[in-house]
């Protein structure tokens, strides 16, 4: 029987390749050989549950770091920074989206061609991104590796070169990247939501730079950026199969040298939601030939911010709501049974496209639905979501409420069995949240606690603008457009009648 052939070698070799490690590289690192030996550790399931607990500490510098013992054939580990568009001035508008181009290349140490080439042995399983309130970088190794790709993370993190000729290169992906974002029509209204609903504050500063102030970001600018934010008390590490110790001595070597910030501490703005309107009309917008025939509409309200109890709640509401695209090949599990589903994609061949979507932040939120509908039924767009926004609170069976908590829960522990999703809730959780963590076990029983009036009442709090989360906001509706701007009518007339909204 060949090396790949035996039912346990197989079955690894498969694992390591769903997460991204290449065929080249599981065969060159012959971790299989090793795992498939007689192991001296014992298994996770007759260990002391006190020695996996997940526990967080704190570098007397700042540097905040949270581990997640539990033994795996790979691990994760993960740098959080407390950066991105939300807290961006006029100064730093747009250098966020700029950092993760940065991310992975040369640094003061190491060149562009070696980074790559060590990357590409230990894995290639590697990732930067930019969100609203956190710079990510990730990395999944090998569990001997985890020592190596610590080094190439700090490195990328904290010594990254920054050069001018490199910075024209980013600048034209990110001017493409902009452009792209039209041809994206569920991506480019959830970036003009956020600039509606929080209009020039915070949440809804832009998430990509914008291309009239890209050429206005140089290498000068990203050095300020880079002191200004990454300071030691705005990182926080993250670690998944990495035994205590082991954490501890990395995170200590690597960031334990940071002097203490003599910078004053970020000033804490809190997320003002305005409310608001923005209609694009299609003469407006680049055009995009297979979109010519449809407009689309946003509605939505304040949201709930991730430390609130409703928090649950609210995520079994979008999950009861549901919607997708008006083509589906899938059954139950793709939210078929849904209402959005059921009351809309399957009644009216003319919407293309309909959906709930719920984003949560540190202290606000953005809750709503959008739909994406022909031209000659684009009157009836906003009458579609108000109706279904509506009979959330008055309305919400039994049958519903325990088939949207199953298919939360459902979507909850499946997307943590990837160790990359696992190790970004950890680090997330423990940087928005003032250091506490939730285990998956707690956020099943808030979510089994649920109840169709729960459900109801939430909505009825979000809908009515009575969600009083810190920014005090106006409690208006959202209403995005973009297409047929005048037929869809007067929205907000809508919405007061219904009563949502102040």
């Amino acid at each position: 029987m060949s090396f790949l052939t035996t039912p346990k070698m197989l079955s690894e070799y498969q694992c390591l390749k769903n997460i991204g490690f290449s065929h080249k590289t599981v065969l060159k690192r012959r971790l299989f050989r090793k795992e498939c030996t007689p192991a001296l550790k014992s298994f996770y399931s007759t260990q002391d549950p006190a020695l996996n607990e997940v526990r967080t500490e704190k570098l007397k510098n700042g540097v905040t770091y949270v581990c997640d013992p539990r033994p795996g054939h790979f691990s994760g580990l993960g740098v959080y920074v407390k950066a991105g568009s939300r807290y961006e001035t006029k100064k730093f508008s747009g250098v966020s989206h700029f950092m993760d181009r940065l991310a992975f290349q040369a640094t003061e140490r190491t060149p562009v061609g070696e980074m790559k080439a060590k990357l590409e042995n230990l894995g290639g399983n590697y990732m930067c991104s930019t969100s609203r309130e956190s710079m990510i970088y990730q990395a999944a190794v090998f569990n001997d590796d985890v020592k190596s790709m610590s080094k190439l993370l700090a490195e990328t993190v904290l010594a990254p070169k920054i050069q001018e000729d490199d910075l024209v290169h980013y600048r034209d992906s990110i001017i493409y990247e902009n452009s792209e974002l039209w041809t994206k029509p569920d991506a480019l209204l959830g970036e003009f939501a956020h600039v509606t609903a929080f209009q020039n504050n915070t949440l809804g500063n832009c998430l990509l730079c914008t291309p009239d102030k890209v050429n206005g970001i140089t290498a000068t600018s990203i050095r300020e950026y880079l002191k200004y934010f990454y300071r030691p008390e705005h990182l926080t590490l993250a670690y998944a199969g990495i035994p205590q110790e082991i954490a501890k001595e990395i995170t200590k070597e690597l960031y334990g040298h940071l002097p203490s910030s003599s910078l004053p501490p970020l000033e804490a703005i809190p997320s003002h939601y305005t409310g608001g309107f923005m209609g694009i009309k299609k003469s407006e917008a680049p055009p995009v030939p297979y979109q010519q025939e449809f407009t689309h509409v946003v509605i939505a309200m304040e949201g709930l911010p991730v430390t609130d109890p409703d928090i649950y709640a609210l995520a079994c509401l979008q999950f009861l709501l549901g919607g997708g695209g008006s083509f589906s090949a899938g059954g139950p599990g793709k939210g078929m049974y849904s209402r959005l589903y059921l009351n809309v994609l399957n009644q009216y061949p003319w919407v293309e496209t309909c959906m709930a979507f719920n984003h949560s932040y540190t202290d606000s939120g953005l809750f709503g639905m959008f739909v994406t509908i022909l031209d000659d039924a684009a009157h009836l767009a906003a009458p579609l979501i108000i109706r279904e926004l509506c009979n959330t609170v008055l309305s919400v069976t039994s049958e519903e409420t325990e088939r949207a908590k199953n298919q939360l829960k459902s979507s909850l522990l499946m997307n943590l069995e990837s160790r990359m999703i696992s190790l970004e809730d950890l680090g997330r959780q423990i940087q928005t949240q003032n250091g506490l963590y939730i285990t998956p076990k707690e956020m099943i029983e808030k979510i089994d606690a649920l109840t169709p009036s729960d459900l109801s009442r939430v909505a009825r709090r979000v809908l009515t603008g009575n969600v009083s989360n810190p920014g005090n906001g106006t409690g208006k509706p959202t209403v995005l457009i973009h297409g047929n701007v005048d037929e869809v009518g007067d929205v907000f007339a809508l919405c007061k009648k219904a009563g949502i909204g102040h």
